[in-house]
């Protein structure tokens, strides 16, 4: 262990901090330096479609780290730079700025960046997308009483974003290219009970809407055009249609990249010496027994110990199922698992779909569960965890059945 003398950490988000933090609790007592884009120290970015874009919560409860515990634990932040090549030949990172830093082990965490919509006024004063804390402060500005909001794309984001704007009284409206807001991810029966949400809390939703372009007046954005001609007014617009990973540096470097960085079990990339987590890491997992890339928190928060212990020498592999959460006004929900389409035969569900009270389970042509999600329903994630990881066929009439415990299937 003590051999390595430099870890470098290029991404200053939760993945590059809890890297840090999993280096120092291993016991490595080298140095550590990460590279942080933006002008903060690593905070966690949850918070910006949620409480804190409502305005319950400050911008120091996001942060992962308060300054003083870099300071304490001897790692150097370097805030607001970026690192622009990676010699693995050499074992160098060269920053924006020419200077470059030596390494005996890198790891990527350089996250993702919101898709940007080719469409003319997509860059026009008003028009948002949602990453970072300038990005969440500038949106909450655009809410208010009698203001109206647009958001382009139904996915987590945009309904996030959605809720929030309600919540301050905002006038509402999104515009959705499929049939209904989540489709793609949670499938038919589940994603109405999300479209039936938004419209009970006064949302308008457009589904299977294609967009022309964002109007505008002055250079400021006054409203979208959909493809039939009609505007829909807008006093400002968020554009949430996914994100990208950051993979640039890592394709530049000679690094294999196909949708994130490929890494394997231990999330060690083609390199022996470079690893990747979080946002960028497509992982060949375990127990799912194949690749999969997850855009969230819990994959930031979980892998880098994981990686860390690869680095560092130990025998190990990440085996955390994805997970993620979403609070949507009085709707909290907990996924579980990765059921993409194609992997699942039906939806089974536990509980009152129209109460919004219910656990519903993706569920394959063999009867085993790709993944479940809990809404409003808690305490249950950590029962239904071993049912996935065991990949067994279950009895559907008992797995919709509320009375029968978990431990039982």
């Amino acid at each position: 262990m003590s051999t390595l003398q430099n870890i470098v950490i290029i991404g200053g988000g939760l993945a590059g901090a809890k890297t840090a933090e999993a280096l120092r609790e291993k016991g490595y007592d080298g140095a550590v330096t990460l590279i942080a884009a933006e002008d903060h120290l690593p905070y966690e970015r949850p918070p910006m479609s949620k409480d804190y874009l409502v305005g319950k919560a400050t911008f120091d409860d996001a942060l992962v780290h308060p300054a003083d515990w870099y300071q304490e634990h001897d790692i150097t932040v370097r805030q607001g730079a970026r690192a622009t090549a990676i010699d693995t030949a050499e074992h160098r990172v060269t920053l924006d700025d020419g200077s470059q830093l030596p390494y005996d082990k890198l790891v990527l965490a350089t996250g993702a960046t919101a898709r940007h919509l080719p469409i003319e006024g997509a860059d026009a004063a008003g028009v948002f997308y949602l990453r970072t804390v300038e990005d969440a402060d500038a949106i909450h500005g655009t809410f208010g009483e009698g203001k109206s909001l647009v958001l382009i794309g139904g996915g987590w984001i945009g309904l996030e974003v959605a809720a929030a704007a309600r919540a301050t009284g905002t006038n509402v409206t999104v515009l959705e290219g499929a049939k209904l807001p989540l489709q793609r991810v949670l499938g038919d029966e589940i994603a109405q009970v999300f479209a039936d949400l938004h419209t009970s809390h006064g949302v308008d939703l457009r589904t299977e809407v294609q967009v022309a372009e964002i109007v505008t007046e002055g250079g400021r954005a006054t409203g979208v055009r959909l493809a039939g001609g009609e505007v829909v007014p807008a006093d400002a617009v968020v554009i949430g249609i996914g994100v990208a990973p950051v993979t640039d540096i890592a394709e530049d470097a000679g690094i294999a990249v196909d949708n994130g960085v490929l890494v394997d079990a231990s999330l060690r990339s083609s390199d022996p010496d470079v690893f990747a987590v979080g946002d960028i890491a497509n992982h060949q997992h375990p127990i799912l027994g194949r690749r999969v890339r997850v855009e969230h928190w819990a994959t930031a928060l979980n892998q880098p110990a994981a990686a860390v212990a690869a680095l560092l020498g130990e025998e190990n592999t990440y085996t955390e199922l994805p997970y993620f959460y979403s609070d949507q006004y009085d709707l909290g929900s907990e996924y579980i698992g990765n059921a993409i389409p194609g992997s699942y035969e039906r939806v089974i569900v536990r509980g009152d779909l129209a109460a919004r009270e219910f656990v519903a389970f993706w569920v394959d042509h063999e009867r085993r569960i790709q993944a479940a999600m809990s809404v409003n329903v808690w305490d249950v994630i950590d029962q239904i965890k071993p049912l996935i990881a065991a990949g067994t066929s279950v009895d559907p009439d008992k797995l919709a059945d509320p009375g029968v415990p978990y431990a039982e299937l």
